[in-house]
């Protein structure tokens, strides 16, 4: 069956980076879009950054842009989400999954939590 694996959540002060990374099996992953969501408990999943199969475009939402890096390794079936400089407010459960309304399975999420 489809899985997601995310990993890499941490608590970090503000201004530090984290490394997430998300395992993807069940598919074939090269022929998907992914992309990174988070949530904050009691609001609605918020999508963070998209990449094309290929790796070769990336969008992000206003709120990341400029700090946030997406990529891909679909030789790993792995997706990454490079996160720099990061503020109280990104402090949220992340989330991978392929850009699909067939694909509708999430993983567990992984926790990042910035504060001092």
């Amino acid at each position: 069956q489809v899985q997601f694996v995310e990993s890499g959540g941490g608590l970090v002060q503000p201004g530090g980076s984290l490394r997430l990374s998300c395992t993807a099996s069940g598919f074939i992953f090269s022929r998907y879009v992914m992309a990174w969501y988070r949530q904050v408990t009691g609001k609605e999943r918020e999508q963070v950054a998209t990449i094309s199969t290929g790796g070769i475009t990336t969008n992000y939402a206003d709120s990341v842009k400029g700090r946030f890096t997406i990529s891909r390794d679909n030789g790993k079936n792995t997706v990454y989400l490079q996160m720099n400089s990061l503020k109280p407010e990104d402090t949220a459960v992340y989330y991978c999954k392929a850009v699909s309304s067939v694909l509708t399975s999430w993983g567990q999420g992984t926790q990042v939590t910035v504060s001092s």
